[in-house]
């Protein structure tokens, strides 16, 4: 009897709960957003969709370990390439923020004709759908594989706003956030004035882009003497390393300290450098 009134009472009590979850308390499904890490952002917007985050940390770890082996085997002094274990294992996240920089400059450059393109079809009259697929043949080359996917999945799935959603994925772009969630609201709300704003958000883009080559332009060699300063010492580092009335020196307590301290210096200064030179970036609030 004991037992069959606690399976009752916990049977009540589920029932409960259940209630009180199924009302305005229940769990919202998340529509459209993910949660994505800061390296997978960062291979996005380089335009690595074959790579994710944990291959990117994989090959860092076995690039620090290769330049481990090497130097060791090269020089004998463990310090030394404990020193270029840290380089190579930093070289490809450097190398996939450089792919970044380069694709966001590329794609900076031609933004406005893909949003003359879409202004000169929702004047011919057609959909933003057939607006957006007409782009994977009629658009910059770099910009086409994104929109044939766009295209692809809309000819597929027939869901506008889904598509729109894995095309804001593809592009990676703060540019691209602001376009396509444009043609959302105009899909969404309807409204005659979608021509004039592409047409006022090319001639803004134009002028961005020009505005920002020819400071690139003059911020270019100064960020290059520096990096080349950055790099000398290490490279001397290791030249001296390979002689073997250096390689106590360097495996000493005060050795050690030396290259720990130079180290410290030199990030602090390379990044001082950075965020000193560094031009405004946008950035994707509307992810």
């Amino acid at each position: 009897m004991t037992g069959s009134g606690a399976l009752l009472g916990l049977m009540l009590g589920i029932g409960l709960l259940l209630i009180w979850r199924s009302g305005p308390r229940a769990p919202r499904p998340r529509t459209g957003a993910r949660r994505v890490s800061g390296r997978q952002q960062l291979l996005d917007a380089a335009g690595l969709t074959g790579l994710n985050a944990v291959q990117l940390l994989a090959l860092q770890f076995g690039l620090g370990l290769l330049a481990l082996v090497v130097v060791l085997l090269t020089t004998g002094t463990v310090t030394v390439s404990l020193v270029f274990a840290v380089f190579g294992f930093v070289l490809p996240q450097v190398q996939v923020r450089r792919l970044a920089d380069r694709r966001r400059a590329d794609l900076r450059e031609v933004w406005p004709e893909v949003v003359d393109n879409l202004a000169s079809a929702v004047r011919a009259g057609l959909s933003l759908p057939e607006a957006l697929v007409a782009l994977s043949t009629r658009g910059p080359d770099v910009l086409r594989p994104p929109f044939a996917r766009f295209a692809s999945q809309y000819r597929s799935s027939g869901r506008f706003a889904a598509c729109l959603d894995r095309l804001k994925d593809d592009l990676a772009d703060p540019v691209g956030d602001r376009i396509v969630e444009t043609l959302r609201v105009a899909r969404e709300v309807g409204g005659s004035d979608l021509g004039r704003v592409l047409r006022t958000l090319s001639t803004f883009l134009r002028e961005d882009a020009r505005a920002r080559a020819e400071l690139e332009t003059r911020q270019g060699w100064v960020v290059q003497a520096a990096r080349l300063a950055v790099a000398a010492p290490w490279v001397v580092l290791l030249l001296l390393a390979t002689q073997s009335a250096t390689l106590d020196a360097y495996d000493s307590a005060l050795g050690t300290a030396l290259l720990v301290g130079g180290g410290v210096v030199c990030f602090v200064a390379y990044r001082l450098m950075l965020r000193i030179g560094r031009l405004p970036q946008d950035v994707r609030v509307l992810q």
